[in-house]
This record gives structure tokens, C-alpha cells and sequence, in this order.
């Protein structure tokens, strides 16, 4: 159970804590392929964009958030809000989708947050979903964190029953969980007086209500003011997408201004950066969602874009193999 504090005998349980390995010698990791390879393309359940989203490989379902589109009344509710009250409540749809882009379900989560990442941890006994919850009546963001099975139509409640939930950094906002199930990690980013930053836990002892962080640095690339889009992590390295769709200040004949970083968990350091090349003949080319595909040998890194009008805003995949 994900709780605020262990007692003296769970303490007693729980595993000495794991440090993070060595820096390698000296090797310099080159940067990614300019361009990703088209992995999915489909549109969601509402007309608001993607947030983020998580693939499922094994059972070959995608797993994508998106704040409910204003004008949609839920079971329970005795009005229909706007979508700016929806943002600010921080209501989420959560759309399951099978891998060539079709629906196979959704679940509403009232009052969890923005959506900004999405964890998928799957066992012997079935796949458990990590968000964000508790959201900041002043933001909209969440504060917290919770796990919660699928169940296909659910309207889940920030207090209900079916929901694990911790607060792991007190007094932060705009929590947002990534996981490693293969190095058993959760890499959390978050913010505390303004300051967005990550923190990397091991995932087990942050399962039994462990939140010592094997470390936390000052979220990098935050000086330059774009939006924070996606995070990933694997291995000893975190990803994280900036950036914005086309505009003023951001004209589709600069190919924008999306950048996607790798970042050391031993040192906080940015390993490389660089401006993303993928499909920039997309319109309106917002980067949305950053997850990690395992299956078929080689990690390979998958980002999200929004795609199409207004009123039709689609979302496409590319990936790119992780070196």
C-alpha cells in the first residue's frame, strides 16, 4: 500500500536501499536519430489533445490521457463543465486503445490532475496504472500520486476506494510518475515553490511507502521556458520532451522548437539535447507524451505529437532506437 510513512516493523522489511551505478569509463553516448519511424497513429475519445500515454506491449493496448472536453456530464454530476473547469478540477480521460488506433475502453478520473505521465506496471496478476492524483484546486495539477486497475467505464473519484495513493514529496504540485519496470524504478517529477525537479525511486520501497529518493536534481532545460511534454525513463538515463506547437514565436518554417533531452540519474547532468526532427510537416506539431518500448530487442524511444484541426486534433507515434 502506498502510504505517507512506514512503521518501525514494515521499516524492518523493507530492502536496503539500492544505489545507483557507477558512471561508465568513458564512452559518450551519441544522440538519437534525427527522425522517428511512424509507430501509431488515431484520435482519442474527446477532442482535447493527448497528454501522455504508456503502451502495453504485451497485451498490445495503448493507454493515453486527455483532460474531458467541456460540455460532457459524467454519471453523478448534476451539470456538464466547461473544459476550462474540467482543466482547472483536473478531470481526466483515460482512453485505452488497441494498437492499430482502435477504442477498446476508457475510465474518468475526477480531480487527479493534468495527465502529464502515465506508468504501466504489469505482473503475473494483471497491469496496475500509476497517475498523477489529488490535484491543486489552484492548478489543476496534481499533488500526489496513485496506482488503480483498468476497468473499462469506471468514473473513479480522487477519494475512492479503489485507488493506492501516496503525497511522496510534501507540499509539492505537478506530480508526475514514469516507470522502469525492467530496473524496477519510478522516476517522479515534480515541483516545490515553482521549482520543477526529478526525483528516481526504487520502485519496490516505493511501494510499501519508502520515499527516500536514490536521488533529485533541478529538472534541466526549465530556464527556457517552453512547455515540459513527456518523460521516460530506462536504465541509468531519464528522457524529457519540451517544447510547443507551431505559432507565433514557433512558425512551422523554423521546424520548431521541440527538444528532446537524456539525462544522467548518477549526476543530474544532461547528456545530450537536441532539436527534434521528427514529422514536422504535422500541423499543429505539438509534442505530447514520451514513453519507452521494450519488446524486440533493442529499448527503443517513443514520442507523441498532436495532429489536425481544431475540434479534430488526432495524435501520431513515432519511436527511435534507444542507443
Amino acid at each position: 500500500m502506498c502510504r505517507l510513512a512506514l512503521s518501525a516493523a514494515a521499516a524492518a522489511v523493507v530492502p536496503a536501499r539500492r544505489a545507483l551505478a557507477a558512471p561508465a569509463p568513458s564512452r559518450k553516448l551519441p544522440a538519437l536519430s534525427a527522425a522517428g519511424r511512424p509507430f501509431l497513429a488515431g484520435r482519442l475519445r474527446h477532442a482535447t489533445v493527448l497528454q501522455s500515454f504508456a503502451v502495453d506491449e504485451r497485451k498490445g493496448h495503448l493507454y493515453a490521457l486527455q483532460v474531458v472536453a467541456g460540455g460532457v456530464r459524467l454519471a453523478g454530476e448534476a451539470t456538464a463543465p466547461s473544459h476550462a473547469q474540467r482543466v482547472g478540477n483536473g478531470d481526466l480521460c483515460l482512453n485505452r486503445l488497441t494498437l492499430d488506433g482502435s477504442p477498446a475502453g476508457h475510465m474518468y478520473l475526477k480531480g487527479f490532475g493534468h495527465g502529464g505521465s502515465i506508468g504501466l506496471e504489469d505482473s503475473a496478476d494483471g497491469l496496475t496504472l500509476w497517475t498523477e492524483w489529488d490535484a491543486n484546486p489552484a492548478s489543476g495539477y496534481g499533488r500526489g500520486v496513485c496506482r488503480f486497475r483498468f476497468t473499462d467505464g469506471q468514473v473513479l473519484e480522487r477519494d475512492s476506494g479503489a485507488l493506492d495513493t501516496c503525497h511522496p514529496v510534501t507540499g509539492s504540485t505537478s506530480n508526475a510518475p514514469a516507470l522502469d519496470v525492467t530496473h524496477r524504478q519510478l522516476l517522479l517529477r515534480y515541483k516545490r515553490d515553482g521549482i520543477p525537479r526529478f526525483a528516481l525511486y526504487d520502485l519496490d520501497r516505493f511501494r510499501a511507502g519508502w520515499f527516500l529518493p536514490l536521488t533529485d536534481f533541478a529538472q534541466p532545460g526549465a530556464g527556457l521556458a517552453l512547455p515540459f511534454q513527456g518523460m521516460a525513463v530506462h536504465g541509468a538515463y531519464a528522457y524529457q520532451l519540451l517544447g510547443s506547437a507551431y505559432g507565433k514565436g514557433n512558425p512551422a518554417s523554423s521546424g520548431g522548437n521541440t527538444r528532446l533531452y537524456r539525462i544522467d540519474l548518477r549526476t543530474g547532468r544532461v547528456v545530450w539535447q537536441q532539436r527534434e526532427r521528427t514529422a514536422p510537416g504535422l500541423t499543429p506539431r505539438e509534442p505530447e507524451g514520451l514513453a519507452v518500448l521494450r519488446d524486440g530487442g533493442t529499448p527503443r524511444l517513443c514520442l507523441g505529437f498532436v495532429d489536425g484541426p481544431a475540434g479534430g486534433r488526432g495524435f501520431r507515434l513515432y519511436d527511435k532506437a534507444l542507443s
